[in-house]
């Protein structure tokens, strides 16, 4: 796939407005919708514009805030099945998910829902959701979209406060028959900037238990955490994992839970990052390569988002891998790149290195897994 043309996922922060008020929200999220967002018709046009994209489109994933709270949601998605687009929902776990017309979402051809589940208990998730008796409510929608057919995600952010409890996550997700388990590495914005980062050896450690926790019939993938693909990689051509106390302890707990790996990895390792292959366009139509990373780069209200995503300078640098410090000098900087979006809320600057990746690049590597790429050390 060429991701200089088209990317695969296309995030829309259909509205801000949604009824939490998580710690790590991103898009520090608040009750009403405010002025600004996207108009019914505005949204129309958007939608549409996603069809200048070669065939197949790229899946648009719209979240928030929270998607339901949309009232428009059911005629978008009407006209998203007429245009051939395909829509996946990323609601929040509120009242309003267990009154909504599942049933009537499903036949508009939304096949994909994902919800978080930030901990395997209920002071860790509630801690995190700020809401009574939300962790419940989580494995009841769960449970929910499971019988109306849904694929499910779940999504999991990993932070100080919750890295302890991932393999009894783990569990919960194959348990519940969630295809996908999408891993959060925390970034330090919106209100995540307030919470408490792993350091980069524990990440590394982290990522070689998903590596394990992907033999046990689900797909896992990260989220701003792009050198799991390089720890994938290790794994598959036969590197030992690591003896750090961290990843012994979350291991042992996970085969304690879930017994011995019942199949091959499903470890997702497509080289997408921040603004390559992904983009994100906010309630108010401005683009950006990431929901996590606030660096506007158009508008869909004045220009479409194909041009855009093909013609904007940032996007192409950071799709030739044009980075800095030891992300451009890495071996495995096509591959993974590192976390765009946690590069500029560090340092300020998007092509930036991804501080929160513990590996030591060889220079010289660089050309022969990333030929033709510059290398800006």
């Amino acid at each position: 796939m060429d991701f200089g043309s088209r990317p695969i996922l296309v995030f829309w922060e259909s509205t801000k407005a949604c009824a939490l008020a998580c710690r790590h929200c991103r898009a520090s999220a608040i009750p009403e919708p405010p002025p600004g967002e996207l108009s019914h018709e505005e949204a129309l046009a958007f939608l549409e514009s996603l069809t200048g994209f070669e065939r197949p489109p790229p899946v648009l994933v719209m979240t928030g805030g929270d998607a339901l709270e949309r009232p428009d949601l059911l005629p978008l998605l009407e006209r998203a099945q007429e245009l051939h687009l395909p829509v996946a929902l990323a609601p929040s776990v509120t009242p309003r998910l267990f009154e909504a017309p599942l049933a009537q979402i499903r036949r508009r051809g939304v096949k994909a829902v994902s919800i978080s589940l930030d901990g395997a208990r209920a002071g860790t998730h509630e801690g995190i959701r700020q809401v009574e008796n939300h962790f419940a409510a989580t494995l009841a929608a769960l449970r929910l979209l499971r019988s109306h057919a849904f694929v499910v995600q779940v999504n999991t952010v990993v932070m100080r406060d919750t890295v302890d409890e991932l393999p009894a996550v783990a569990r919960i997700v194959r348990d519940a028959g969630a295809a996908v388990w999408e891993v959060f590495f925390l970034v330090p914005t919106g209100r995540g900037a307030e919470l408490d980062e792993l350091t980069p050896e524990e990440n590394e450690e982290v990522c070689h238990l998903l590596y394990d926790a992907s033999h046990y019939g689900f797909v896992v993938r990260t989220v701003e955490a792009p050198f799991f693909r390089r720890i994938v990689e290790w794994r598959r051509e036969g590197t030992p994992p690591p003896t750090g106390a961290l990843y012994r302890r979350l291991v042992c707990e996970l085969r304690g839970l879930l017994g011995g790996p019942d199949g091959d990895s499903r470890a997702q390792t497509k080289a997408t990052r921040d603004g390559k292959g992904i983009v994100f366009v906010s309630n108010r139509g401005d683009v950006y390569p990431a929901g996590f990373l606030p660096v506007a780069v158009g508008n869909v209200k004045r220009e479409s988002l194909v041009a855009i995503y093909r013609e904007s300078p940032l996007l192409r640098d950071i799709r030739a891998a044009r980075f800095q410090g030891r992300c451009g000098a890495c071996e495995y900087r096509d591959l993974c790149g590192g976390s765009r979006a946690r590069a500029f809320a560090v340092s300020g600057d998007p092509l930036g290195e991804d501080p929160a990746c513990a590996f030591e690049p060889r220079p010289a590597a660089a050309a022969v897994r990333a030929p033709g790429l510059v290398t800006t050390s």
